[in-house]
C-alpha cells in the first residue's frame, strides 16, 4: 500500500510502500478514503511533540471502509467508519475507570504511537472507531473526527448556555468554523477573534454564523466563556480580559506556546482557564450523532495523498479555509 511516512522530525514526509496491515482481534482493517489534516499532525511533523514512534504514518482524522474485521467486533466488511486521536487506553487505570479515559497515562493515539491515516490503508481499534453517517462524502466527514471532536469537548467545558451566552472563539480554522455552527445551533452568540486585519477569516467566520468577527484588538463586550483554538499562549491574558466575571477560558489545544504572565486583577472574579486533553468515547458518540442534526457543514480542501507535504504547508502558513482533507 502507498503511505506518507514521517521518518525524522523536521523532515518532509516520504512516500513509501508499505505492507498491508494485518488487523488482530479486536482490530479492524480499513480501506482510507479520506483523511483529515490537523494541527496536531504539524507538531508531530515540526517536533513540537516530542515522542512519536518512527517511522511514522501521520493521520487521526480518518473515515474509510471495513475490509477486515477478525474476532468478536461490532463491525462489519463494508460498514463506513471513523477513526480519531484516542486509540486505545488501558480501561483499568483511575482515569478509564472514572469515565475519563482521554487522561488514561498509557494511552495510544492514532498517528502518533499508531500508524495513521495518511495511507491507503489502516489498522484500527474496533473499541475506537465510530460509525459515520449522514455525511455521504467521506472528505466532508473526515473533519469531524478531530476537529470537530476535540472542538465539541471544548465548547461542552465552556459551558452551557444558560451561564456562556457569549462565546468567544480565537483562531478561526478547522475546529472553529464546525464549532460556531453548533454554538449558533444551541443558542449562543458567537464573537470569532482572529489575527488583526485578516478580513478573509472574518468573512468566512461570519460566513459560519458568528454574529460578530474582528481582530484580537478589538473587544465588543464581555465575553461569558471564550475557547482559544489557536496555539499561541499570548491570546490566554487577551482572551482573560475579555471575559466577564465567572467567565472562562479553554485552551483547546495539545501544543501552546508559553503563557505570558498577567495581573491577578484579570483572573479575579472567580474566571477559569483550563485546557482540554484528547477525547472520550462519549464525546465522539455524542457529536456524532449531534453533526447531521444541525447540520454541521466542513469546508474543506482536497490534497492527492502524495501532496501530504503541500497540505501541511498549506495549514502552516494559513492559507486552508476550513480543513485540509488527504484523499487517497
Amino acid at each position: 500500500m502507498r503511505a506518507m511516512v514521517l521518518e525524522r522530525a523536521r523532515a518532509e514526509l516520504r512516500e513509501r510502500e508499505l505492507p498491508l496491515p494485518v488487523p488482530s482481534d479486536g482490530q479492524l482493517l480499513i480501506r482510507v478514503l479520506a483523511c483529515a489534516v490537523c494541527r496536531t499532525d504539524l507538531h508531530i511533523v515540526d517536533g513540537e511533540l516530542t515522542h512519536p514512534k518512527l517511522p511514522l504514518v501521520p493521520g487521526h482524522q480518518i473515515v474509510g471502509v471495513v475490509e477486515d474485521a477478525p474476532g468478536k467486533v461490532h463491525y462489519r466488511r463494508g460498514d463506513r467508519v471513523g477513526v480519531p486521536w484516542l486509540g486505545w487506553t488501558c480501561g483499568v487505570c483511575p482515569y478509564c475507570t472514572s469515565g475519563r479515559e482521554n487522561l488514561c497515562d498509557f494511552a495510544k493515539f492514532t498517528g502518533y504511537d499508531i500508524d495513521g491515516g495518511y495511507a491507503e490503508y489502516c489498522v484500527a481499534d474496533a473499541r475506537y472507531c465510530f460509525p459515520i453517517v449522514g455525511y455521504p462524502a467521506a472528505e466532508h466527514a473526515a473533519p469531524l473526527l478531530c476537529a470537530g471532536l476535540i472542538g465539541y469537548r471544548a465548547l461542552r467545558l465552556a459551558g452551557d448556555v444558560s451561564n456562556a451566552r457569549r462565546l468567544g472563539i480565537y483562531g478561526f480554522g478547522a475546529a472553529a468554523h464546525l464549532i460556531t455552527q453548533v454554538a449558533v445551533h444551541r443558542g449562543q452568540r458567537v464573537f470569532a477573534f482572529t489575527r488583526p486585519g485578516d478580513l478573509e477569516s472574518q468573512a468566512f467566520a461570519r460566513s459560519m454564523g458568528a454574529g460578530w468577527a474582528a481582530g484580537t484588538d478589538e473587544t465588543p463586550e464581555p465575553l461569558d466563556a471564550a475557547i482559544i483554538f489557536a496555539p499561541a499562549g499570548e491570546l490566554v491574558p487577551i482572551a482573560l480580559r475579555a471575559l466577564a466575571k465567572g467567565g472562562i477560558v479553554v485552551c483547546a489545544g495539545i501544543h501552546m506556546s508559553d503563557i505570558p504572565s498577567f495581573q491577578y486583577d484579570w483572573l479575579w472574579g472567580e474566571r477559569t482557564i483550563r485546557s482540554v486533553a484528547n477525547l472520550t468515547r462519549r464525546d465522539a458518540e455524542e457529536f456524532l450523532a449531534l453533526a447531521p442534526r444541525v447540520p454541521v457543514q466542513t469546508e474543506v480542501e482536497q490534497f492527492p495523498l502524495a501532496a501530504a507535504n503541500d497540505a501541511l504547508a498549506a495549514l502552516r502558513s494559513g492559507r486552508v479555509k476550513g480543513a485540509a482533507v488527504l484523499v487517497p
